[in-house]
């Protein structure tokens, strides 16, 4: 689609959010509101370019007869090339998932009560900066390790309606962190390394993903670990397993049997959903998959080590030296660090 038709599809929507019929339909009216946000930027980037454009051509018509407009001519040039390199950024194809709301796990992994407990200090963190960003969220599941930390955990994060979701920012959190520093276990003073494992998916809809009920299997069991009243009295845990994928989800954290069917239910479909994007991955072209991108989630990624009080990204380069804000949920800069390198790929690839 050229930008002529991006500027008439904008025109279209505005036309028709000004129909309160629209909005009559409520699915309709979203949609077409985050079409119009996602627009927005390219039509009014271009018609200040259209607009800057024409300017400086009379400018130099003009600098004919009175060389003060040639500086003006300049300044305008100036300025055409930067909404140009603007416009060409807006136009790069987007993540279709970058406006909707995520669902994160963290796993602990190698280092057994250490990881349990860094896993613990990576849930604070997204915690953390989702409320500095406005964010909602929601523990949806969590196991607890003895000492306090997370053996697993899975957290819901949603935007509050904003132009850019929550994947848009935390897509690239996916992968191994590892934790370099003196485990709260450790009697010498030694420096242990161990990893927690994060996995981000798109929170699906159910326009997303449709499950057959007669596709799954559904089990309940008493609830383990610590808790308030019913818990570890009655059958309230649930287990899903969808049959044709073999995907298995269970959830404890509710207290009753409904609540946590419907919290695995929201799991589950966010789970087949990243299964049915990965599988349309696969097939790409054979020059798609050959290519290898900035920012892969399949691979370590962070390194957090407490001694320096550094934090390394893998993929990127990126280092700085103020973990201990990073961990109370300042992480803007890196995982802008993340959205600039896959923009410069993106950009390169369009190219």
């Amino acid at each position: 689609m050229n930008l002529d038709d991006l500027v008439g599809e904008y025109a279209d929507i505005e036309t028709r959010l000004a129909d309160p019929a629209v909005h009559a339909d409520q699915a309709t009216a979203r949609r077409l509101g985050k079409r119009y946000a996602e627009l927005r930027p390219i039509v009014e980037t271009a018609r200040d370019l259209r607009a800057a454009q024409d300017d400086a051509a009379a400018a130099r018509e003009l600098a004919a007869e009175d060389p003060v407009f040639a500086q003006e001519a300049a300044d305008l040039d100036k300025r055409i090339d930067e909404l140009e390199e603007t416009l060409r950024r807006l136009l790069v194809p987007r993540d279709p998932n970058d406006d909707k709301d995520i669902i994160l796990e963290i796993k602990a992994g190698e280092g057994g009560e250490e990881s349990a407990l860094f896993a613990g200090d990576l849930l604070r963190m997204y915690l953390r900066y989702a409320e500095r960003a406005g964010w909602k969220t929601e523990i949806i599941d969590a196991q607890h390790s003895d000492l306090g930390g997370y053996k697993d955990v899975t957290v819901a994060v949603k935007s509050r309606g904003t132009e850019d979701g929550v994947w848009a920012r935390l897509k690239y959190e996916g992968g191994v962190h590892r934790v370099q520093r003196v485990p709260a276990t450790e009697s010498q003073g030694r420096i242990h390394t161990s990893a927690a494992g994060v996995f981000v998916m798109p929170e699906a809809e159910d326009i997303d993903v449709q499950i057959d009920p007669n596709d799954l299997r559904i089990d309940v069991f008493r609830s383990s670990g610590p808790g308030g009243q019913s818990v570890n009295t009655t059958d309230s845990a649930v287990r899903i397993t969808h049959l044709p994928t073999g995907i298995v989800v269970s959830c404890q954290n509710e207290k009753s049997q409904l609540q946590n069917k419907e919290q695995a239910l929201r799991i589950l479909r966010a789970r087949m959903l990243a299964v049915a994007q990965e599988e349309a991955e696969a097939a790409a072209s054979a020059e798609r998959k050959s290519q290898v991108r900035t920012v892969d989630r399949s691979e370590r990624v962070r390194t957090y080590n407490f001694p320096e009080n550094r934090i390394s990204d893998h993929r990127v380069g990126y280092k700085a030296y103020n973990l201990d804000q990073v961990l109370d949920g300042d992480l803007h800069n890196v995982t802008q660090a993340l959205v600039d390198a896959d923009m410069e790929q993106r950009l390169a690839e369009a190219t």
